[in-house]
């Protein structure tokens, strides 16, 4: 893709690229006073964001690791698991093609770039550069992979192995989301089938997030504080820290461990859990030494699907406290408003709520 319009020819379209050549954060990266990222203020998150084993999932000690699943979508909106199926060997096949491609040269990349969001494979740069007023140090390369046939062939064929490796990675984290959703359709005390058929046909993205090293990181965010719209993330990242979390009015850092996924729960689950289960603030910073790649895959409803409080979860002590809508309906007050502190859940609750 040529750059065509004057203040394209005069920067550069992708933050990678910039990023390389500059010792200052560009004014249009740089957030007001009031919401920077604080960095002296985050508190560590060793032994606080629960760790799950779910090796013994289908075992005897199935019912006390379904209640670990509750009580972590409860509190804590967060939680880490290991034992959970994927290899040790796709992880590093799916951490080294993302290096691969953000490190293709620039005229390669830009093959994949659009600022469209109706694409359903796209590199962009930010979060959404048609409407925001300051941009977010990251690129990302976004991809649609469910149904995969529908979409493998769209993907970018550079680097060479990108299809068959990606496509192998979304199957498994699939696989995985699904034994997860029936973990906690469970933990809520509902049919093992229930989140998955709220879902309708469901839908599956991915997105391979690249935050370069960052001259000034106290000045700009990768991505500011937000909740998820989806159903349930589930997030890989490197050995680099940089997501946090919000707890009780302060940062946690969720410090990496290795060949583990972090399982985050989404405004949709948050609503089908009728505010049992919470979606958390979280967002991702930045540092000055190492590039970091954080790689979530998104699993949502449909976008006709109805999405509403479980009707088992609702009786005279426990209202609905969000009306019906859909999945398209939420997502695109979600994305025209851009990440904001405020959850966008508040514009769906009920009158009495």
């Amino acid at each position: 893709m040529a750059a065509t319009t004057t203040t394209a020819t005069a920067t550069k379209v992708l933050l990678t690229d910039l990023a390389s050549s500059v010792n200052h954060v560009p004014s249009n990266y740089i957030r007001p006073i009031s919401d920077r990222p604080n960095l002296s203020d985050v508190q560590s998150s060793d032994a606080s964001i629960p760790l799950i084993d779910l090796q013994g999932l289908q075992g005897p000690n199935h019912s006390n690791i379904i209640k670990q699943i509750g009580q972590a979508c409860r509190q804590e909106g967060f939680f880490q698991i290991k034992n959970h199926g994927i290899p040790e060997t796709l992880i590093s096949t799916i951490m080294n093609i993302a290096r691969e491609f953000f490190r293709l040269p620039e005229s390669e990349r830009m093959k994949s770039y659009s600022d469209d969001p109706t694409k359903t494979t796209r590199l962009s740069t930010s979060f959404n550069v048609k409407t925001e007023k300051v941009s977010n140090w990251r690129d990302f390369l976004r991809l649609h992979c469910y149904p995969l046939e529908d979409y493998v062939n769209e993907w970018p064929s550079n680097p060479s192995s990108f299809r068959e490796d990606v496509a192998e990675y979304c199957t498994s984290v699939r696989g995985l989301v699904l034994r997860l959703l029936e973990a906690i359709s469970e933990s809520l005390g509902l049919e093992r089938d229930c989140i998955e058929k709220a879902s309708g046909k469901q839908g599956q993205h991915m997105a391979l997030n690249y935050y370069p090293p960052c001259p000034q990181p106290e000045l700009t965010y990768g991505l500011p504080g937000h909740t998820d719209p989806n159903l349930i993330t589930i997030l890989l990242q490197d050995d680099v820290p940089g997501l946090q979390v919000l707890r009780n009015g302060k940062w946690i850092a969720v410090n990496p461990i290795p060949n583990t996924f972090i399982v985050n729960i989404g405004d949709q689950m948050q609503v089908l859990s009728n505010d049992q289960y919470k979606s958390v603030l979280h967002r991702a910073v930045v540092n000055c030494n190492k590039e970091r790649i954080s790689i979530p895959t998104f699993y949502c409803p449909s976008n006709d699907a109805l999405i509403g409080p479980a009707k088992d979860l609702i009786d005279n002590d426990h209202p609905a406290i969000y009306r019906n809508f859909t999945y398209a309906e939420y997502y695109e007050k979600f994305w025209n408003r851009g990440l904001a502190t405020e959850c966008c859940l508040d514009m769906f609750k009920t009158s009495s709520a």
